[in-house]
């Protein structure tokens, strides 16, 4: 008797069902033998990458998740940022660390294998990047080549060759596992705050015309501020525009507020200024096509376009293969002060300096090194310092002055002009009818106006 055939057959629903029945099992088996899932890498598309923070290390896999932004190793010599993946280079882990360029000769990458459900050891390269400026502490990359048939979302790194069984390790998920298209334009890194940061007016005007020339998101690498500052950064936070990644340095090494060892001799220069660029470009890497890398009494401004997409679409169809263009800096001295034909009076008590006021700039000396800022596809960038690329594929270009210049509003830099010899070009003004309006807003909506009302009123009443 034939079970669904011509004769004496099963009824045609049980055939049916039978049918079905064979099939699921078919599909079932077949996924597992594929580890169907999220550990899969046919499946890894269909993921949004905020699936790398829900994961959970399995059983196996010892030692605690990494909760810091900054974790020190046991040797107390290396400390590591995050771990990302970077397929441009085989199938390489590159874990972003700052480490001590003569104290520390070998680390090693602890891969937790899913697949396997077992861990694997490799050693790791350590590439310390170019600019060190002669402090002890140096960015790194830790590279991390990752075993063949080893499908891993969490690793740990050890100064030692480990004993596994006996040690718990810090463990940090491996991020940039999951690319897609960028969602974003225009991303800012904006680095390390610190020094209780109160620079409240240049802060949001530099903001809102930020938000004017195109910006989706601001990252600001925050040590400390003022109380006043923390409202505005949670004024940002609240409009969806301000990412803060908290970048307390300070507990771990003894940081210079200086670039270069000779001014300050400490452990890091600039509070570590060029690790948090470098995490920056890889935290963005596929969440934006291009970033800024400016500080916030800088913004790159567009001469012969409205925003950065349109002068960025005429630099893309000049220079299609390029994907780092540098903006030729120009300072504003913001301690020589101008008349201006603006009201400002709502101002008056907020902390910070006023960029309507300083429309006098440096003629740039064609002999000295010029602090350039950058635009980017950091899908092109290995590593970066603050005013170039050290590591890229491809090539970069400076971009002319008559499309573009990054206007830096700060002390003087020159120090053998005289404010005679200062430039008057109030290029600035031309953003005045939009800009002022949103600043008022801004400090309306952020509680700073009535804060600083507040202060003064107290400051009437203590006895002179």
């Amino acid at each position: 008797m034939s079970i669904c055939g011509r004769k004496k057959s099963l009824p045609p629903r049980i055939c049916g069902f039978l049918f079905i029945l064979t099939l699921c099992l078919v599909l079932y088996y077949w996924k597992k033998s594929k580890d169907w899932g999220p550990w899969n890498e046919n499946a890894q598309q269909k993921i949004h990458p905020s699936a790398e923070q829900k994961m959970r290390p399995s059983h196996f896999c010892k030692g605690q998740l990494a909760s810091g932004t900054i974790t020190p190793l046991p040797d107390r010599h290396s400390f590591i940022i995050a771990p990302y993946s970077d397929k441009r280079q085989g199938n390489l882990v590159r874990v972003l660390s700052i480490i001590h360029h003569q104290k520390v000769k070998e680390l090693y990458c602890i891969f937790c294998c899913e697949n396997s459900q077992a861990v694997q050891v490799v050693q790791g390269e350590i590439d310390f990047h170019l600019d060190r400026f002669d402090f002890p502490y140096n960015t790194a990359d830790l590279l991390c080549l990752q075993p063949e048939n080893c499908q891993a979302h969490f690793i740990s790194v050890h100064p030692w060759n480990p004993q596994l069984e006996s040690t718990q390790l810090a463990l940090f998920t491996i991020q940039n596992l999951f690319p897609e298209k960028p969602p974003l334009d225009f991303t800012i890194c904006m680095s390390t705050m610190f020094g209780k940061y109160d620079n409240v007016l240049q802060f949001v005007q530099s903001m809102e015309l930020y938000r004017l020339l195109g910006v989706q998101k601001v990252t600001v690498y925050k040590n400390s501020c003022s109380s006043l500052m923390e409202k505005v950064l949670d004024y940002y936070i609240s409009q969806g525009i301000m990412e803060i990644i908290p970048w307390p340095i300070n507990l771990y090494l003894n940081v210079s507020t200086h670039w270069h060892y000779s001014m300050e001799r400490k452990d890091l220069g600039y509070y570590g200024q060029i690790a948090a660029l470098n995490d920056c470009i890889y935290r963005n890497m596929f969440k934006s096509k291009y970033l800024l890398l400016i500080d916030p009494d800088e913004f790159i401004l567009p001469v012969k376009d409205r925003d950065w997409k349109s002068l960025m679409d005429r630099l893309e169809k000049e220079h299609p293969e390029i994907g780092v263009f540098l903006f030729e800096n120009h300072v504003f001295r913001r301690t020589v002060f101008s008349k201006t034909p603006f009201n400002f009076s709502s101002w008056a008590a907020v902390p910070g300096f006023n960029v309507f006021e300083h429309i006098h700039k440096e003629p740039n000396d064609i002999h000295s090194f010029n602090n350039m800022k950058m635009i980017l596809d950091p899908t092109k960038v290995i590593q970066t310092s603050v005013h170039s690329v050290l590591k890229q594929y491809g090539n970069s270009i400076q971009v002319p002055n008559d499309l573009a210049f990054n206007f830096h509003c700060r002390i003087l830099e020159r120090k053998d002009l005289h404010d005679r010899d200062l430039i008057r070009d109030p290029v600035f003004w031309r953003y005045n009818k939009t800009l002022i309006p949103k600043v008022n807003e801004v400090l309306l909506k952020s509680g700073i106006l009535a804060a600083c009302d507040q202060v003064q009123k107290q400051e009437k009443l203590m006895p002179s």
